[in-house]
């Protein structure tokens, strides 16, 4: 009769082992369950443009690679007018509302005002893009300057062309300081966690490039008529 009690007592025993093992996964899952909620659902990560020697960085750091890249697609953006200057500049400054400051977007709110006023843009066609020679991977230092890890002052080397109708009305080269600032505010509107602060200075005009001499052409007569 003792040896069957023991064995219900050990039976007993080991039942509770059980029990507080299934309670111990329970509240492990349901701690893991809890990290796992709060886990970030999107996660952005800047991969600079050129992989050619490849690129180890924490995934939170913003190279400055993506921050021209940012910053040159958004003020291209901003400038394009391919119809109307009067509706193209306000719409475009509604759609790409997410990627300015407030101080900055109230700027360029008083800039669209003020050339409004002065008939600046009606009927206007305008467009601007990198001046060949002078991008990013031409000098990359003087082009991006790192303030801190949520500042930087990105220098666009820029052509902009203006039309009214079919009659070309300008044609500046001109060199924009821009600022840009970290914003991780609203990733729905805002996937790059970046925003322009406009300008660090005002714009200057610049000089044209200057065109590389053409080496001279090879084959032919020389230069007494003789075969080289």
């Amino acid at each position: 009769m003792s040896r069957f009690k023991n064995e219900v007592a050990h039976l007993q025993a080991h039942i509770k082992t059980l029990r507080r093992g299934v309670a111990a996964l329970l509240l492990l899952a349901l701690v893991m369950g809890g990290g796992w909620w709060s886990a970030p659902r999107d996660l952005t990560v800047h991969v600079p443009p050129d992989l050619r020697s490849g690129s180890t960085r924490k995934w939170w750091e913003v190279p400055p690679e993506s921050v021209y890249a940012f910053t040159f697609y958004v003020f291209q953006q901003l400038n394009r007018w391919p119809t109307n200057g009067e509706d193209d500049y306000a719409r475009n400054l509604y759609a790409l509302s997410p990627y300015f400051t407030p101080a900055c977007k109230a700027f360029l709110q008083a800039d669209y005002d003020y050339r409004r006023n002065a008939g600046e843009l009606r009927q206007r066609v305008r467009g601007i893009y990198e001046i060949p020679g002078r991008g990013y991977g031409d000098n990359p230092a003087a082009r991006v300057r790192v303030v801190s890890d949520r500042d930087w002052v990105v220098t666009l080397d820029i052509s902009a062309d203006e039309y009214y109708s079919s009659e070309q009305v300008k044609r500046a080269l001109v060199r924009y300081p821009i600022k840009v600032v970290r914003a991780d505010v609203d990733p729905a509107r805002n996937p790059f966690g970046l925003a322009l602060d406009c300008y660090d200075g005002a714009p200057q005009r610049i000089a044209a490039p200057e065109t590389p001499p053409q080496p001279p052409a090879r084959g032919g007569l020389g230069a007494q008529g003789e075969t080289p």
